[in-house]
């Protein structure tokens, strides 16, 4: 019997044995090749590696002028600044450590026990009231778990078991600090049932000293990747392949792998045709996708302790500038890496870059002193505007379930892939749970679709 697989191999599919692919429009396509992997991100870089090394004929088409998609680094300030992903969250056994120690990417420890936490005035905050916030924090969440009976706002879930944000500043603080920061979106959105259901890796989350983007480097060499190219429409059809409309022209596959962040789909940036399956639209549509801000802010001298890991400030106005990352720990250069997480991360991003850094400049200053001075270099992100993302990562909104995350990764008509960070529950919001899809999509096509 001939396989699928030895028809792609052979080049006979469209021909003698089947159909040909998704009628041809009136100019020819610019290639005709087994796979198209849509997005050159870690989870299409991952896919286009593996299907690549199968023996597949695949192009990765990115809308980007670089490859890696929400992972970036920008060395303009003389440190890695992460664009995008910043650490390696549970190293121990996690895939990713393995790629970075596959290219020396320079994996530095964060130690969360070191830390300074200032209250709003600028007092600071002692470990002992820390410790006690968060043991709080773990009783009322442990109380969610076990008495919830019906999905609901996580924000609502608290006040239901008795948490009191407003009146008990340091747990108000970690719900912001913590779970808006760790899972991209705000609690008043955020399900109490499912937040804090994914998996983790064991192990001390670590930095990349020199650059998340070394694996991307590593992973998307020799690949053939056409930058600058942006697409519009995915027509396909079961047994006869898919047709790839972009602006620069058009592509034919046997199969496609899409990639494209949550964002992306849910602003319907890619068309369709035959429109997605209900169970897909639905879970598009009932995930939620977060945002983080970072600005990175550099001093000529360190003003502060450059020895404490992380700062924290316990701003009135949640989810701005009430987590900072100290540069000095791993690097020669004084950078604070301010973080604005939950609603206000979108607020923020409207700003101009100037009132951006005087925003945060006045939290720095709130913890070092009013006489702390003005950076002389500064790097910020907006995530929730970039076309290529409209946000950061997923989360579980009211109302979404795991099978939302998981059903995304079912093949359309035998020809068509959904691969990323929010198709894979366990891991979703994470460059491992997004390199893992990718792999997933293309052993799919190797054990189930190509054969």
């Amino acid at each position: 019997m001939i396989s699928r697989r030895h028809l792609l191999k052979t080049g006979l599919l469209g021909t003698a044995v089947l159909p040909l692919l998704v009628p041809r429009r009136s100019r020819a396509a610019i290639a005709d090749v087994d796979v198209i992997v849509i997005g050159a991100g870690i989870a299409g870089l991952a896919a286009a590696r593996r299907l690549v090394d199968l023996g597949y004929e695949t192009i990765v088409l990115e809308a980007d002028a670089i490859a890696g998609g929400r992972v970036k680094t920008d060395w303009s300030l003389d440190a890695p600044f992460e664009v995008g992903a910043g650490w390696i969250h549970g190293p121990d056994g996690n895939p990713v450590s393995a790629l970075a120690e596959a290219v020396d990417a320079g994996p530095f420890v964060t130690d969360d026990e070191s830390y300074q936490v200032f209250a709003a005035n600028g007092d600071p905050v002692s470990a002992g009231d820390i410790e006690a916030g968060y043991r709080r924090l773990e009783k009322l969440y442990a109380a969610i778990d076990d008495e919830l009976d019906d999905d609901m706002a996580l924000s609502k879930a608290i006040s239901r078991m008795g948490g009191k944000l407003k009146s008990d500043p340091i747990l108000g603080w970690m719900t912001s600090a913590y779970t808006e920061f760790s899972t991209g979106g705000p609690i008043e959105k955020l399900s109490a049932y499912y937040f804090d259901e994914d998996g983790v890796y064991p192990g001390e989350d670590v930095v990349l000293t020199r650059g998340y983007d070394s694996i991307v480097k590593h992973l998307a060499r020799d690949l053939d990747i056409r930058l600058n190219t942006r697409v519009t429409a995915i027509s396909y059809e079961k047994g006869e392949g898919a047709l790839v409309s972009t602006d620069a022209g058009e592509f034919e596959s046997s199969f496609v792998i899409c990639t494209v962040p949550l964002g992306v789909l849910k602003a319907g940036a890619i068309r369709f045709d035959p429109p997605l399956p209900k169970a897909h639209r639905r879970g598009i549509e009932s995930i939620g996708m977060g945002n983080v801000t970072k600005l990175a802010l550099k001093f000529d001298e360190a003003f502060w302790p450059d020895d404490v890991q992380y700062f924290g400030l316990m701003t009135e106005t949640r989810g701005r500038w009430n987590y900072f990352l100290n540069y000095r720990t791993f690097s020669e250069e004084n950078i604070l890496l301010g973080l604005c997480v939950g609603d206000y991360a979108r607020k923020v991003e409207a700003m101009s870059d100037a009132d951006m850094v005087a925003d945060c400049m006045d939290a720095v200053r709130s913890m070092f002193g009013a006489g702390s001075p003005d950076p002389v270099a500064h790097l910020v992100t907006r995530w929730s505007t970039n076309p290529n993302s409209l946000g950061a990562y997923s989360y579980s909104a009211v109302g979404s379930k795991p099978a939302h995350f998981d059903n995304l990764a079912t093949p359309i008509a035998d020809t068509v892939l959904l691969a990323g960070e929010h198709t894979n529950f366990e891991y979703h919001a994470t460059v491992h749970g997004a390199y893992q899809s990718g792999l997933n999509a293309a052993q799919i096509i190797e054990d189930r679709l190509a054969g």
